[in-house]
């Protein structure tokens, strides 16, 4: 398929290892994992997504547990996606904060440019702790700038429309998919042979 990339999930071994008298398996590390994006060393997975273990169970019937965890539990909170909004309205700061500079001066908006090349804003928080060492202005500018366009978007966000949108685009994308995997007769195909 074009555009899909498929990465190795997380595999727990630990369990399958067999070692002498409770002895640590080599490496003096009881749990061996890959991460679950290919290539990416600095990210490392709290716990495994998936993971094989000898199940007691399923000893009895000599085979092995698959547990998976791939699914996103949300008890209450969603901190997560606070935390992308946040971030998101940073990054739409910065881009708003860089337009106006351009517009009006244009010695700061060099400095703010090469700023945020260096710095991506793509953490919020750590992008604006870095720009208040520097340039505190700047960085009470892009604060303001983020909570202004936060409250905009927050009267123009119409949250009906944007669970009906989800909500269709989930259903158009199901259709497509099932009209990919539906097996048409062909107009060769003679399927009411008589006699």
């Amino acid at each position: 398929m074009a555009g899909v990339q498929m990465m190795p999930a997380a595999v727990d071994v630990a369990g399958l290892r067999k070692t002498r008298a409770g002895a640590a398996p080599s490496g003096g590390s009881s749990v061996s994992t890959t991460s679950l994006f290919a290539g990416d060393y600095r990210r490392r997975a709290r716990r495994p997504s998936c993971s094989v273990r000898a199940l007691r169970q399923s000893r009895s019937r000599g085979g092995l547990g698959i547990v998976c965890n791939l699914g996103g539990q949300y008890d209450d909170t969603f901190d997560d996606v606070q935390l992308q909004l946040m971030n998101y309205f940073t990054y739409k700061a910065v881009r708003t904060v860089l337009t106006q500079l351009y517009e009006m001066n244009p010695s700061n908006y060099r400095w703010f440019y090469n700023f945020v090349a260096v710095n991506k804003p793509t953490d919020g928080k750590l992008f604006l702790r870095a720009l208040s060492k520097e340039r505190q202005e700047l960085a009470e500018r892009v604060m303001i700038t983020r909570l202004h366009l936060y409250g905009k978007w927050i009267k123009k966000c119409d949250h009906a429309k944007m669970y009906e949108m989800i909500s269709d685009e989930n259903l158009t994308l199901m259709r497509e998919r099932l009209m990919e995997t539906v097996i048409w007769p062909t107009d060769d195909t003679n399927t009411e042979k008589i006699g």
